[in-house]
């Protein structure tokens, strides 16, 4: 397993030295990751759960390293954690069905 502390260290390094590199990326992205706490609509622990989910079907350890720093800070359950997992899960087998089907339609296509 990954030491979290660390990942988190070490991404906030690399990080910053993007920033300096190009620095409207970084202003860019932290303004998309506020946009969300502006509207109201969903509450911290939510967008959180929701982070927690695409971190995993995107394969983003940085992202589950930040996000679950977050959602510890705000007090989210285990078991809110492992409900919104078990929605991932099911992302992922769900998409991996759909794009099975494309590969029965591209051998179908291309055997005629």
């Amino acid at each position: 397993m990954l030491d979290w502390k660390k990942n988190i260290h070490d991404v906030n390094g690399r990080l910053k030295e993007l920033a300096l590199r190009t620095p409207d990326t970084l202003r860019g992205a932290a303004l998309l990751a506020g946009a969300g706490a502006k509207t109201n609509h969903l509450d911290a622990k939510t967008r959180q759960l929701i982070a927690l989910a695409v971190a995993v079907t995107t394969r983003c350890d940085g992202c589950i390293a930040f996000h679950s720093a977050e959602a510890v800070k705000l007090g989210v359950s285990d078991d809110e954690i492992a409900e919104a997992l078990g929605v991932a899960i099911n992302l992922n087998t769900g998409a991996a069905m759909v794009y099975s089907s494309h590969v029965l339609d591209a051998v179908s296509t291309l055997k005629a």
